[in-house]
């Protein structure tokens, strides 16, 4: 993939889940270090969306490419490979209780190939410095804040060195102050080369770091680069 090629190119696509289209005609580019939220009520298709791109649900139609591969030609085969490219963060954490943080990214390293033990304690250290829980390896998922759980939600989807973080409502179950404080750990890892698409209900985050805005509406996806969108 040339670097300048786009994280995500969307073309005539529409969105399906079941046999329902939720987004019909997509069409948007996403480059490569950009950052764009996307809105819309619940039941508008953005999680849809997220998960098409994810390759969790199938296209419906068009031509579709994230980090590099085409969506229409992937196989069940060549789905790890894509989620490797890309930090998937979801809003109920999917942390593993049972086991400690360090035990949780460990997981993560080992499904996507790594090997070595001190290779993987060392790539641990790094994300969990990189949101600022340095000291958590050795803690129980329970043990933290959501907020703190937030933070290695996001340390795991970072193991990979991403291109491209797909956020599902990373701050819907956060306080205000914590919230904002998972947005600007979302800012930095942006700053430093990440694309960020994030699914987001609160309009506070969005006048505070004004973005591009993709909305979900009335099955089109309406762009804030080519018009005006208004938020309630």
């Amino acid at each position: 993939m040339q670097p300048s090629a786009p994280v995500i190119e969307l073309h005539d696509v529409y969105v399906m889940q079941d046999v329902n289209t939720v987004l019909q005609k997509v069409d948007f580019t996403l480059e490569k270090g950009e950052f764009a939220y996307l809105v819309g009520r619940t039941g508008s298709g953005k999680s849809s969306l997220l998960k098409t791109l994810y390759a969790d649900l199938p296209l419906g139609s068009g031509a579709a490419t994230v980090v590099g591969y085409a969506l229409p030609k992937l196989d069940n085969d060549n789905v790890p490979y894509l989620r490797r490219k890309l930090g998937i963060i979801f809003q109920d954490f999917q942390l593993l209780f049972d086991r400690s943080v360090a035990e949780n990214l460990t997981f993560v390293l080992k499904a996507t190939g790594w090997k070595g033990k001190a290779k993987i304690q060392q790539r641990i250290s790094e994300v969990l410095m990189r949101v600022g829980l340095a000291g958590a390896a050795g803690k129980m998922p329970h043990q933290l804040s959501g907020g703190e759980q937030q933070r290695v939600v996001i340390a795991r989807a970072l193991l990979n060195e991403p291109l491209l973080l797909l956020a599902d409502e990373p701050t819907g179950n956060l306080d205000p102050d914590v919230a904002d404080s998972i947005m600007r750990l979302f800012v930095e890892i942006n700053n430093a080369g990440t694309a960020v698409l994030m699914a987001t209900h609160n309009y506070q985050i969005i006048k505070q770091y004004p973005k591009r805005v993709l909305q979900c509406k009335d099955g089109q996806l309406l762009d804030s680069a080519r018009a005006g969108i208004e938020l309630s």
